[in-house]
Parts: structure tokens; sequence; C-alpha cells
């Protein structure tokens, strides 16, 4: 039987989603609890690979257990669970999946939203802090020529095992808050590693006029990661909702 994990947490604590050598991981974690539990050695499959430092509000990831007609407990599983893993991770639910439901595969949209702040907060560590006035109509102008294209290698990390640098953007925009604040929302099919951040430090020359719509709309044409803008700050960055197709749901 196949389950789906719907989880969120903190990434700050970990050096990305994915099991890595030497390096504390969300994945990881998740795995040794969960199999510490169900006293087996289980291994899960994430949505996609946050990297370090990045946060997700929705994170979804999938298991299986290979016992014929054994059948789990998801609520008293999910409240155990929540029971000894660290703070900073949080199980929201778990539920059974069709057995060709893939929590990386199946998905038919990602969304995540980028935070940056003018003002100085120390309760707030999850914001960008910029000392720049943003131009956001500039910011909104380079937002919509995202639709324009579907190959992203110019905001991909190198060397990367993907097949392919092809997206379909499916919203980008850029709103203001009361405080002052600026929120980057971008919704996708699929991302690649590193995206959402280097198009925000793409944008963000853009903003602050170091960067004309054409030079942006150049640096996508371009295919070239050394040509756009430095990576934003990852503490900023959530990955906060998954679409699944709803007959995957047993």
């Amino acid at each position: 039987m196949r389950y789906f994990i719907f989880l969120q947490y903190d990434g700050t604590a970990y050096h990305g989603w994915q099991s890595q050598p030497n390096a504390t991981s969300v994945q990881e974690t998740i795995e040794q609890k969960l199999s510490l539990l169900l006293q087996r050695e289980l291994f899960i499959v994430g949505a996609g690979r946050t990297d370090a430092g990045v946060h997700a509000r929705l994170m979804v990831a999938h298991f299986e257990i290979d016992e014929e007609g054994r059948k789990i407990d998801t609520q008293d599983l999910t409240r155990r669970l929540n029971g000894i893993l660290p703070k900073d991770i949080a199980i929201i639910k778990i539920v059974p999946v069709t057995g060709d439901a893939h929590a990386r595969f199946s998905p038919i949209s990602r969304t995540y939203r980028y935070y940056i702040t003018r003002n100085k907060d120390p309760f707030n560590p999850y914001a960008y802090r910029v000392f720049w006035d943003l131009d956001i109509d500039l910011m909104n102008q380079a937002a919509k020529k995202l639709f324009d294209y579907i190959d992203f290698t110019s905001f991909s990390r190198l060397h990367t095992d993907v097949k392919t640098n092809n997206c379909r953007i499916m919203e980008a925009k850029w709103t203001t808050d009361s405080n002052g604040s600026y929120v980057f929302v971008i919704k996708a099919d699929r991302f690649l590693r590193n995206m959402v951040r280097s198009i925000v430090g793409t944008m963000i020359l853009v903003g602050r006029h170091r960067m004309t719509i054409e030079q942006f709309c150049q640096v996508i044409e371009g295919k070239n990661r050394c040509k756009a803008g430095e990576s934003a700050p990852a503490n900023a960055l959530f990955l906060e909702e998954i679409e699944y197709p709803k007959d995957i749901f047993v």
C-alpha cells in the first residue's frame, strides 16, 4: 500500500530536503522516525528537493508498506510521528493513494513564495532584508516575461541530473503588503534546482534599475547561469502548495 505524507517544516537547521552524506536533511529525519514506528527500514520520496535553509508550508512525500493486507491507522501514525519528530517538522496528515501515485512525478503544479522586507525585525527571520527601493512595476513586467519561455537553464544550478530544463510557468507576480514588504508568488508544473532564488535575485536587479526588461529576457535566452543575478538568500523562500490529481487518492 502506498501512502502520501503531507507535512511542513522550518528548513533553517537542515541541509535541504534530500538525504546526503554527513549532513542532516528533512528526508532522513522523517525516514528514521517512520522506520522506528513501523519497525522496518522505510524510505520516502519527496515532491521536490528544497535547498538548504528553504522552508515548506506544504511538502508531500510517499512511502510504501509491502505486506499484503496490512493497513495503517493513519491518524494514529500521524499523532505518534509528530510526537517524536523535532519541533521544526510537523506532519499534517497521512493518506492512502493509488499504487501509481508518485509524490514527485504526479503533481499538477507547485507554488513558491519569496518574502522581501526593508524593515529590521528580530522576530521575523523568514524574510530577506534589503536596503534599496525596488520598482515593483518593473519587477512585475519582468515576471510577465517568464510566461514567454519554457527553457530556464539560466536559472538552474549547474551540473544537475535532470533530463530537461523546461518548465511551464502558470503564475508569477509581485505584491506588496501594508508594511511595505514584497512577496513574489510563482507557480509552475515543475522547478529546477535553485530556480526560484535565481529568478528573484535577477528580478531584484531589475527592481533596482540595474537591469532592463530587455536584458532580463536576454539572460533567459542566453541559457547561461553566469549571466543571471546572484541567488536570493534561502531563508525567505517557502514551498507553499502542491496540487495533485484528485483521482490518485483512495
